[in-house]
């Protein structure tokens, strides 16, 4: 389904957490009828207490107030926070709480990974960025690097529905008849500034590839340049292909990846396809300043996206991701600079001598994570849809070590 670009909108970009939760705070703490809120992570930190305290606060002004975790990412909400707000009033529930956490079932891999907040029904936050502390990481890898949205206009009208569909599915699993929603909060969708956005979901029912295609779509239509910073960055076939003919096409292709991180094999899979993006053209950077979190693109100095979504198969194929696709030159134009900042700051490019000359069991082990990532996905089912016919499209099979 093709983005529909509202026109009218007035969005705010927000660079970290540093950020994002003095303005999530502020539009907490302004709230007159109406909070939702959903994160993958409700951490048990600084950041933590302060949103868990203003949501109360906001409960007991008589705000009805629903928040949303991920059973898996926030395993630790149902024992540190969920009696602490229900008792303050505020309704909250578990997407698919974790049961049985070393049994292997594809539905653990279907999680709530979106990041959003509507307030009101006239103010929206979108983006990467968990309800925790930037700090809370190990010390080489402080403040944590990621992005977000604030947004006012008829874009909001999108999140708004996203959202209460969410929560009345989630509290129908639930049994939670008391957390039904009632008449929908009236949504200020009136123009309030000059940019064009559409919010985009992805999940199992009407929007599979939604994220996926906007992506495709400005990368096939990309003229000059494609700037990419995504934590997890593990493309298809279809999404491999549309790189590779725009780097064909003379298009400047730039991809910022981790330096750090916190899960090594999907690390390890991604290097494996390095030396096949720099015969191709495209140059890619490994930040390591911190842990960047980041998943956000830039496009022609016009198209951008931010967002929840990686670019690897268990955010493109399994869990609830949003991001909102942006088309206006100002906005993309400062998260371009962002990028570049971030780039300059604390990034490294990596050469082609360096990828090709890595040991053996270097190369061993990298071609290794990515057979174990195709064959983790294979096993939820969805392999196919990701990987298919890899040899019909030259270069993009990692070689085995020599």
């Amino acid at each position: 389904m093709a983005a529909e670009l509202l026109p009218g909108n007035r969005l705010t970009l927000l660079n970290s957490g540093e950020q994002y939760f003095p303005a999530l705070l502020a539009a907490i703490e302004t709230a007159e009828t109406e909070i939702f809120l959903e994160s993958y992570i409700f951490a048990d930190d600084l950041v933590g207490h302060a949103v868990a305290s203003a949501l109360c606060q906001a409960a007991a002004r008589g705000v009805r107030v629903n928040v949303t975790v991920d059973g898996f990412g926030a395993r630790n909400f149902s024992a540190d926070f969920l009696p602490r707000l229900n008792t303050a009033g505020v309704r909250a529930m578990l997407y698919r709480p974790e049961i049985g956490r070393f049994r292997l079932k594809r539905h653990r891999l279907r999680r709530l990974h979106r990041k959003l907040a509507v307030i009101d029904g006239r103010i929206a936050f979108v983006g990467g960025i968990n309800i925790v502390d930037d700090d809370n990481a190990p010390e080489d890898m402080r403040p944590r690097y990621d992005y977000a949205v604030r947004l006012e206009g008829p874009c909001v009208g999108q999140v708004h529905h996203a959202m209460r569909r969410m929560w009345e599915i989630v509290s129908w699993v639930n049994f939670k008849r008391r957390f039904r929603l009632g008449a929908p909060t009236k949504t200020y969708c009136e123009l309030c500034g000059t940019q064009q956005a559409s919010f985009l979901i992805r999940d199992n029912i009407r929007h599979r590839n939604d994220i996926l295609h906007a992506y495709i779509k400005a990368i096939n239509e990309a003229h000059h340049d494609v700037l990419i910073a995504n934590a997890y960055f593990l493309p298809g076939v279809r999404f491999g292909r549309a790189l590779q003919a725009a780097a064909r096409r003379g298009v400047k292709i730039t991809i910022l990846l981790q330096g750090k991180t916190d899960h090594p094999l999907l690390r390890f899979a991604t290097q494996a396809l390095y030396a096949v993006a720099l015969k191709n053209g495209m140059r890619i950077f490994e930040y390591e300043r911190s842990f960047m979190h980041a998943k956000v693109a830039v496009i022609d100095g016009r198209w951008a996206t931010v967002g929840s979504s990686n670019i690897d198969p268990f955010s493109l194929l399994l869990a609830k991701e949003a991001n909102l696709v942006v088309c206006d030159e100002t906005f993309a134009a400062e998260l371009q600079a962002s990028i570049h900042d971030a780039m300059a700051g604390g990034a490294r490019e990596m050469g082609h001598e360096e990828v090709a000359g890595l040991p053996w069991h270097a190369r061993f082990v990298r071609w290794l994570s990515y057979g174990v990532v195709r064959a983790l996905v294979g096993l939820t089912g969805y392999g196919p849809k990701h990987w298919q016919a890899d040899e019909e499209m030259p270069g993009t099979t990692p070689n085995p070590p020599g």
